[in-house]
């Protein structure tokens, strides 16, 4: 579902995938306590990508890349929006919405399984560095880690994602909102704006 809690629950289709999830998201977390792939807090992601040669590889879903996005980044998305018309999916988004979608504007999702073969023809040469991001620093582990199986060894995770970005840290940003709150959709986003312009108020009127 959209926004992730948990790296386990990135795959709803089956236990079995959800099995995966976790095992890929601890694999990640292996690899890069053996240092094979680096962490990289936002804060020094622009001289990764600018002084290192790292390209960002964003995995968020469509809708997230839509309200904001860095410049040049790659876009390959983890997952997407499942459109299957089955009885068992259209009852699986029915709850989704009435517990998630509402208030995060999340779409219900399934894995892209040809995640690492777009990234493929997008990035043919796998020594190339690849920065790769998401909202959360959640759903970019699993993607490291398929990543890593699938050839590629110059790896750098975004630690914390988006979300923990500050202006600045990502110059080149386009879209409707900021990066760090592209994630953010539905009934709170009304409310993050609210709070947006109280704190704007509160300021304006010390």
């Amino acid at each position: 579902m959209g926004t992730l809690l948990n790296p386990a629950s990135a795959l709803k289709t089956s236990p079995g995938a959800r099995v995966r999830a976790q095992a890929l998201s601890g694999r990640c977390q292996e690899l890069i306590r053996t240092g094979a792939v680096r962490p990289v807090p936002p804060r020094d992601a622009g001289a990764a990508l600018d002084d290192e040669g790292f390209r960002l590889l964003d995995i968020r879903p469509a809708w997230e890349w839509e309200r904001a996005r860095v410049r040049d980044a790659l876009h390959v998305p983890l997952f997407v929006e499942d459109t299957d018309g089955g009885p068992l999916t259209l009852l699986k988004k029915s709850v989704h919405f009435g517990y998630v979608g509402l208030w995060t504007g999340q779409l219900l999702t399934t894995v892209n399984d040809q995640f690492v073969r777009e990234v493929e023809r997008m990035v043919p040469n796998k020594d190339e560095k690849l920065l790769v991001a998401c909202g959360e620093g959640l759903r970019s582990t699993i993607a490291v880690a398929m990543l890593h199986e699938g050839g590629y060894g110059n790896l750098g995770w975004l630690a914390g994602g988006f979300n923990r970005s500050v202006d600045g840290d990502f110059p080149d940003v386009e879209g409707e909102t900021k990066l760090q709150y592209a994630t953010v959709g539905g009934v709170s986003y009304v409310f993050l704006q609210l709070l947006l312009l109280l704190q704007v108020v509160g300021k304006e009127g010390r």
